[in-house]
């Protein structure tokens, strides 16, 4: 086993990813008694955190430089603490925990998760999936026989959200910018999917569903954000998960009247979702997750396109947020 590893950190502020982080060697440290020693074999990309954290722009994280980037990895444990039981060196585990742009990391045996196998469909559920389904069950107050839209519908949040709604007996709308992304929502079952850059989805939205959408799960935000209020049922619930049009500019702003004038007449309701904010919930979502996906009743989409190495990471980066993926975007160590 290597003495040191690389890993990702935020070095200053700055607006580009690329010129923010550096790619640093560090020793690898023994765990202590109730650790565990991950040689990681992959980390999700979350570009949005990452854009916004190298702009001091996340307010519930204590951004103190240096900050080590990343969340989602998987990989096998390869050394133990004395007092750790439940573990085995040699099992496959997961962390999504700060930090996760590492080619290895010490943690608590506690916050590791363990799985059949460190393969990177694992890091599409968690914690991506997760967001997902608590979004939609917890703050969305998802039912039965509703219908639901999904924007970016073919990334990785999105084509969870679509199958976890089609699962729950509901007829489902996707968004997304490319016929291969369209496919991809088929597949998985998406009852209309909207290409918006050969469709006017607000078009398509009033003449299809003039009653309006009942649930919306929306991660886009700008000019969609508008067409998803304005084509809210009466009593209907959208969900803010994500604003990705606006994560490489500043916020864009607009005058208008208030957004009560739209919501109040139809007794309609715009709820926040913030993965962290609901932790009470992960643990039995990571189960269910794991469990649909076990069971083939869910799959997972990861983008074809191969990033290797920690130094491939900026570039994974800018793929996503340039809306070049199709499923979620990983790196291989």
């Amino acid at each position: 086993m290597n003495s040191h590893y690389k890993k990702i950190t935020l070095k200053q502020f700055n607006e580009d990813f690329n010129s923010a982080v550096e790619i640093i060697n560090v020793p690898i440290l023994k765990p202590a008694p109730n650790e565990i020693l991950i040689c990681n074999k992959y980390a999700g990309i979350n570009a949005g955190f990452d854009t916004l954290a190298c702009r001091n722009k996340i307010p519930y994280v204590d951004l103190t430089l240096p900050f080590d980037l990343g969340v989602e990895a998987i990989g096998e444990v390869v050394e133990l603490g004395e007092n750790v039981k439940e573990i085995k060196i040699g099992d496959a585990v997961v962390t999504t925990l700060r930090g996760g742009y590492c080619e290895y990391r010490t943690v608590d045996a506690k916050l590791a998760v363990k799985v059949r196998e460190p393969t990177p469909e694992i890091l599409t559920l968690m914690p991506t999936g997760v967001s997902a389904l608590i979004a939609l069950e917890q703050v969305g107050e998802m039912k039965s026989n509703e219908t639901v839209l999904v924007t970016a519908a073919a990334g990785g949040t999105g084509h969870i959200a679509v199958q976890l709604a089609k699962l729950a007996g509901n007829h489902v709308i996707g968004t997304c910018g490319s016929e291969a992304k369209t496919e991809l929502l088929k597949k998985f079952g998406c009852d209309r999917v909207i290409n918006y850059r050969k469709e006017d989805v607000n078009q398509i939205l009033k003449q299809e569903y003039p009653q309006g959408i009942n649930l919306i799960f929306e991660c886009v935000g700008k000019q969609l954000f508008d067409t998803c209020i304005d084509n809210l049922a009466i009593r209907g619930r959208l969900i803010v998960v994500g604003s990705i049009s606006e994560y490489t500019q500043y916020p864009e702003k607009v005058l208008q009247p208030r957004i009560y004038h739209k919501l109040m007449w139809k007794a309609a309701s715009i709820r926040g979702f913030l993965n962290p904010l609901y932790g009470e919930y992960i643990e039995s979502a990571q189960n269910k997750l794991l469990d649909l996906f076990y069971k083939n009743r869910i799959k997972v989409a990861i983008d074809s396109t191969q990033f290797k190495g920690i130094e491939s990471i900026p570039t994974a980066v800018e793929h996503l947020l340039n809306g070049k993926n199709c499923g979620k975007v990983v790196v291989e160590f």
